[in-house]
């Protein structure tokens, strides 16, 4: 086991996106990262390279796995033996038509809200142990402006970030003092997360904001990365990273 004094920042879904930038920016603030990923190695490692600094590395933790989670966790605790920063990026989304409820069937319903909801939860509930033994932890949950919005790439995605930010909330009363417990909750963002979403689409969506450009992966990392580092007296809120859409 390693005792390392710099912290150490877990994010799930940590080789794309949102993730990977988050990466980027917590291993420039001399944080050792360890890259979740769910099935590609490749494109995690890839990310790993890409960070600031030695010693961060990639870790396969499918959060819909109980088992996988479980692995994940006794290698962290092996490794470093706490765990300072979890970032839950990971998620899955499939585009169904709002107004379609015979396309949102019960499999893909079950699916979503497993992967978007309950799979954080799973996640934090593992390693909540060693988290505690930092004494000065942090978890952001990637949520989504769609939790109030009601709009969003389906009705289930919708429900489960919904969810995640109530759960933010109800984490942030148990958890506390030792850990702080927030939601980042960005609107359309400028990753390949929903298929078929173009460009073209983002900035049509952008054009109606009041600041009128596209959110980047990078403007929401700074969001987390500004929970983690900054808001040392705040806990149980969401941060909305949309440029004014909710409004």
């Amino acid at each position: 086991m390693t005792d390392s004094p710099r912290q150490i920042a877990l994010i799930t879904g940590g080789s794309r996106g949102i993730g990977r930038a988050t990466a980027l920016r917590l291993a420039r603030l001399g944080m050792l990262v360890i890259v979740g990923y769910h099935a590609n190695k490749a494109a995690a490692e890839e990310t790993v390279a890409a960070l600031q600094g030695e010693g961060h590395v990639a870790c396969r933790i499918s959060i819909e796995d109980a088992d996988s989670i479980a692995q994940a966790r006794d290698l962290v605790a092996g490794q470093f033996g706490r765990l300072d920063v979890l970032v839950n990026s990971g998620g899955r989304t499939k585009p169904v038509p709002l107004n379609d409820l015979d396309g949102l069937d019960d499999a893909l319903f079950d699916s979503i809200v497993q992967v978007n909801l309950r799979g954080p939860f799973s996640v934090i509930r593992a390693f909540r142990s060693l988290m505690e033994k930092s004494g000065d932890a942090v978890i952001v949950n990637v949520s989504s402006i769609a939790a109030k919005t009601g709009v969003g790439s389906n009705l289930a995605y919708c429900a489960a970030k919904g969810g995640l930010d109530t759960l933010t909330t109800g984490l942030a009363k148990v958890l506390g003092p030792t850990i702080r417990v927030f939601s980042v909750s960005p609107a359309g963002v400028d990753t390949d997360f929903v298929a078929g979403r173009s460009r073209a689409q983002l900035e049509a969506m952008a054009d109606k904001t009041p600041l009128r450009k596209v959110t980047s992966p990078e403007d929401v990392a700074l969001a987390i990365e500004g929970a983690i580092t900054h808001l040392t007296s705040s806990t149980g809120i969401a941060l909305i990273v949309d440029e004014g859409r909710h409004l």
